[in-house]
């Protein structure tokens, strides 16, 4: 005989409210606390055949600085002993003479480092000529 009463026994239930609100909190506190960075991008202009034109303007001395894949200088087809940056800076100075904001066109080769460039840039830049451009090739798409 089974004397005992029957007990009605409650399966457990799991409250999902209080989950849901804890999370919702916790998705706000990462979202007000979350810093957002935007990568800084380097807007480039490239030259096209036409702005090459308008460069070649006679008021304006141009120094032609050629860069080869070996890291050799030439400073209007003289070649540079010193490629460091106070050996550029001499050599940018001396061959623009009393012109005062000369356009510095710079020829590099496909295979030059980008130090080297970076470096004509810097002696550009700290001798106080503003004008600073590249050579492009004329070559017909596709080629």
């Amino acid at each position: 005989m089974n004397f005992r009463r029957a007990k009605h026994r409650e399966e457990p239930e799991i409250n999902f409210i209080p989950l849901i609100d804890l999370l919702l909190v916790i998705l706000i506190f990462l979202m007000v606390t979350t810093t957002y960075s935007r990568f800084a991008e380097l807007q480039i202009n490239l030259p096209s055949t036409e702005e090459a034109a308008s460069v070649s303007d006679p008021k304006d001395k141009m120094l032609n600085v050629a860069i080869d894949a070996q890291g050799r200088f030439n400073i209007n087809n003289q070649p540079l002993n010193q490629t460091d940056l106070a050996g550029i800076k001499a050599a940018l100075q001396q061959a623009a003479g009393d012109n005062k904001d000369p356009v510095v066109v710079i020829n590099a080769d496909k295979d030059a480092k980008h130090q080297n460039v970076v470096l004509v840039m810097e002696a550009a830049q700290s001798v106080g000529f503003a004008k600073v451009t590249f050579a492009i090739d004329e070559q017909t798409p596709g080629k």
